[in-house]
């Protein structure tokens, strides 16, 4: 069975990225997943990657992933991909990886797609599933050159363990000087938040246009809270400026994919379906009987948020005193 190689995601201390194991997972479709490591970790990591499926882990153990930007990992694949031969290889959808699949497409003369919210196998030939239009249309692209790249949209793939050995093969490595030329000159860290980062939460809580202004949204902040979840905005809302663009979900947003969404005040236009429609279990509340949120939600509330989210929060206090 080919390799297929997942560049695997983690923070700076190590931690792997739920992305991560949701890449693995697409990977055992096209072949036997390996993951490449970036930096330091590798060893906590492990047992973690090795439970979704890495049948072999090569670590590139160097400085110079956390020195320079995305350059040096797009290096690392290319030899990679120039040694193990793989069927595919497989990147987070996100901003950096994109570029480094863009990378590595250029450095191998290979075709990349990217974006991807599915990748499935067509008789030994990776296929890219690829929603546009807010999901409107779906569209299945392949390459027809070089290596396949496929970066991947985050939370658009279920992460399924299944035990593997995550055999840890070392990788000498060390960035050219091409690779060198932006530099990382210094690490801000972003303010922490008691809640959930809102791509990896288990449970979020959006709200929409009907909570009618900054001040109404808090009503939202309040629900989350109260269930432990990360919050989430429309477009509706951040376009407003009644809450901040980095918790937009949606296409032109994040995609997300929790155990519990909560769609509150939200109409459900197809561009916001499109980042949150393979939630486990959807919730919705609004006061539109009609309203698009409610063909895909598994429970609906039809009244004003104002009156049904005050009496859910007493109702999840009460049940916390149990």
């Amino acid at each position: 069975m080919a390799e297929v190689l997942v560049l695997a995601e983690h923070t700076a201390d190590g931690e792997v990225k739920k992305v991560t194991l949701e890449l693995l997972t697409a990977a055992r479709r096209l072949g036997e997943p390996s993951a490449v490591w970036t930096g330091p970790g590798a060893d906590a990591a492990q047992p973690r990657l090795a439970e979704y499926g890495a049948a072999k882990v090569y670590v590139a153990d160097s400085p110079d992933f956390a020195g320079y930007v995305v350059a040096p990992a797009a290096e690392l694949l290319a030899s990679l991909v120039a040694s193990a031969s793989p069927a595919a290889v497989l990147i987070a959808g996100t901003t950096e990886g994109k570029e480094i699949a863009g990378r590595l497409a250029v450095k191998t003369g290979s075709g990349v797609l990217t974006d991807a919210v599915d990748v499935t196998n067509a008789g030994g030939t990776p296929v890219g599933e690829h929603a546009n239009f807010g999901g409107a249309v779906v569209v299945h692209a392949t390459v027809k050159t070089g290596t396949p790249i496929i970066a991947v949209r985050p939370n658009s793939v279920a992460a399924e363990p299944s035990p593997a050995a995550a055999a840890v093969e070392a990788v000498a490595f060390t960035a050219s000087d091409a690779a060198k030329t932006a530099k990382i000159t210094e690490h801000v860290v972003a303010e922490a938040s008691e809640r959930p980062e809102l791509s990896e939460a288990s449970i979020v809580v959006s709200g929409g246009r009907g909570t009618g202004s900054a001040d109404g949204f808090g009503i939202i902040e309040q629900l989350a809270d109260s269930l432990g979840a990360a919050v989430g905005a429309s477009r509706a809302v951040v376009d407003a400026g009644w809450y901040p663009h980095a918790f937009q979900v949606g296409q032109t947003g994040k995609t997300v994919s929790p155990q519990l969404y909560m769609a509150v005040g939200i109409s459900g236009a197809i561009q916001h379906r499109a980042g949150m429609q393979t939630s486990k279990t959807i919730v919705a509340v609004n006061k539109d009987a009609e309203a698009p949120i409610f063909e895909i939600a598994d429970f609906g509330v039809v009244g004003d948020l104002f009156t049904v989210v005050p009496q859910l929060i007493e109702e999840i206090g009460k049940r916390k005193q149990i």
